[in-house]
This record gives C-alpha cells, structure tokens and sequence, in this order.
C-alpha cells in the first residue's frame, strides 16, 4: 500500500508540474516543436562559437593581410576575406558577440522600464494613466527604427548609444502591452482577495498582479531581441551603431556595399547570419506564445 501511496504522490506531483504555465511544461512544448529545437540549436551553435573564435581560428579579427585583399572563399578562408584582407568568418562569428549583445540588453531594459511603467499605469489608472498613454502615443508615432536612428543621431555613434536608442524605442510597445494585461488582470477574484486581507499595493502589484500578466511580455521579449539585433544592425549600416573595425554584422554589409557586385561573398555572409538569427529567435518565440498563450493550447 505504501508503495502504491508513494507512486500516486509522485504522479501527481508529476502531473502537478506539468500544469500550463510551469517550467517544465513550457520546456516540453518547446522540445517537442521542431522549428523551436531548430531555433535552438542555430542560435547555441553560434554562441559557442563567438565565444570560442580566439581559441578556434588562428587570425583575429583585425587582421590585415592585403595579399589577400577581396580573396573569394577557399579552403583558407572559408568566407573569404574583405577589402582589407581580414578573414570574413572570423568577423562573422566575433561580430555575433556585437548583434546578440545589443539585441539582449536593450530589449532588456526596454522591457524592464516599460513593464514597470505599464504595470503602475494600468493598475492605478488616473491621471497618470492618461499622461503615459498621450506620451506613448507620441513615440509610437514613429516607427521604431526611424525612432532609433533619431535618437542615435542625438547620442551620437557607439555601441552604448546603439543599445539606449534601441532601448527607448521599444518602451512603448512593453507598456502598452503590459497596460492592457493589467487591465484583464485587475478585477480578478484573488487580487479583490488579496486587497481584503490588507495585502500592501506593492506586494500586490508584484507578487499577483505582474507575474499573472507576463506571459504575453515573456513572448514579445524574445521576438524584441530578434527585432532590436535586426535593427542594431540597420543602425550600424547606416553609420550610427558600432564603429568600424569593429566587426557588427550591419558595419560588415555597410563596407561591403560599395563591392557586392564584384565581391557578392563579402556581404552574403553576414547577411546570412543576421537572417538566421532573426529567424531562430522568432521561431522560439512562437513556440513560447503557443505554449503560454492559453488560447492556443490544445
């Protein structure tokens, strides 16, 4: 009897584990979509990679060799090199640490900042609430890349710059989108509960009302990091985000710009690896909105 008391308590402990929402559900939603396992394994093969480049290959990145000068792909450089001679799949995987970076801390703090704002706006409401939402109408006004370049117009170029005007071009969306979570979230039983037993607002807000309303946030983070590094890389292009001779993947298809029809490999390659990033984020992002979105669940 003991050993049927101790299976039925693990199963249901199990079960319990499983629930819609928990760690390990998610994870076996995840481990079973095809395209998230392919996200996956695309994004950790780069990153292992970036961070093992000074230990793998045997020239760095900065290095000049004009004998090499525009040389095509080859059992030497398999990417080939650029204008300058500088091996192109050596700046390709060090110039991941660049994109993944910027596109991580700035949806990071966008995020941060906006959930917060989104968070106090939609569960007090009031004056504050109409305030915020005027402000983030006029950023919403511009399109968030056109946003970002002004603000690095301002700020001036550099990889700091990039990441705070990336930043406070996504605020908006976070807010907004934690507002309207809020506001779903507000008039539920357990928050009239927890207001009846003299629970103090900030507790409220953060131990029933946030995490109650984070899930769609958890989503839009990973498809904001797939956003903000695509954006990252326009903003380096354009000559606003990292400086050459660094090697962010938008500064590499900006000096290549100029010698794509003679040296077409010069900016393949780094396009090819902002694409797929942009779209292994994306599909891990799908995969997570499927899994939390209670919509869309089976």
């Amino acid at each position: 009897m003991s050993i049927l008391k101790n299976k039925s308590a693990v199963t249901e402990e199990y079960q319990e584990s499983l629930q819609p929402g928990s760690f390990k559900y998610i994870w076996r939603h995840l481990s079973h979509d095809k395209g998230a396992i392919a996200g996956m394994i695309a994004i950790a093969l780069i990153l292992i990679i970036c961070f093992l480049s000074p230990y793998i290959f045997k020239y760095d990145f900065a290095t000049i060799d004009m004998i090499n000068k525009n040389a095509k792909p080859s059992a030497e450089h398999w990417f080939g090199c650029d204008e300058l001679g500088r091996d192109i799949m050596v700046r390709v995987f060090y110039g991941a640490r660049y994109t993944l970076s910027i596109g991580v801390l700035s949806t990071a703090i966008a995020a941060v900042i906006g959930v917060a704002l989104g968070a106090i706006a939609g569960y007090f409401g009031g004056r504050f609430d109409t305030l915020l939402m005027r402000a983030l109408d006029i950023l919403q006004a511009f399109p968030q890349l056109v946003l970002a370049t002004l603000v690095s117009a301002v700020l001036g170029p550099g990889l700091d710059k990039c990441i705070i005007a990336l930043a406070v071009s996504g605020i908006a969306g976070y807010a907004r989108m934690m507002r309207a979570n809020i506001l779903n979230v507000r008039g539920q039983e357990y928050i009239e509960a927890a207001k009846s037993i003299d629970c103090s607002t900030s507790r409220i807000i953060t131990s029933h009302v946030i995490p109650n309303a984070i899930s769609p946030i958890i989503v839009q983070v990973c498809m904001g990091i797939a956003s903000s590094g695509l954006n990252a890389s326009a903003l380096s292009f354009l000559g606003l985000g990292v400086q050459p001779p660094e090697p962010e993947w938008g500064a590499m298809l900006s000096s290549a710009r100029n010698l794509i029809r003679q040296y077409p490999h010069m900016a393949i390659f780094p396009g090819l690896f902002i694409m797929i990033t942009v779209v292994s984020l994306n599909l891990i992002g799908d995969s997570l909105r499927d899994a939390l979105d209670p919509k869309l669940r089976d």
